[in-house]
C-alpha cells in the first residue's frame, strides 16, 4: 500500500491515565466513520487518525489536516466536516472552521 498524500487527525481526547478527558470525544460520535466514508466517496488520498488530546479543548472538537498543517475548530457536525472536505478537495483551507 502506498503512503497516503494526507493525514486527517481527529482529537478523541485520549489522555494519560487519571487525567479527565476533554470534550472532543463527547461531541464526535460517529465522527471518524463519517470522515472515512466521505474521503473514500470523494476519492481523497488520506488516512484518518484518532489522536490523543490536541490541547485545544476550548475550541473543540478539533481536526487537523497534514501536511498542510490546517487546524479546524468546532468540527461537531456532518455539515462542518463536509465544508472542510470541500475545501480540501479545492486545495483551500475552510475559513469558517479554521483555528
Amino acid at each position: 500500500m502506498a503512503t497516503p498524500a494526507k493525514m486527517i487527525i481527529c482529537c478523541q481526547s485520549f489522555r494519560a491515565q487519571g487525567d479527565p478527558k476533554g470534550i472532543c470525544h463527547k461531541q464526535t460520535d460517529g465522527f471518524l466513520q463519517y470522515i472515512e466514508e466521505e474521503i473514500l466517496d470523494r476519492g481523497i488520498d488520506a488516512l484518518v487518525v484518532a489522536s490523543t488530546c490536541l490541547k485545544q479543548c476550548e475550541s473543540g472538537p478539533i481536526m487537523v489536516v497534514q501536511p498542510e498543517n490546517w487546524w479546524f475548530k468546532g468540527v461537531a457536525s456532518e455539515e462542518a466536516i463536509d465544508a472542510i472536505l470541500d475545501g480540501l478537495e479545492d486545495g483551500e483551507q475552510c475559513a469558517e472552521y479554521a483555528l
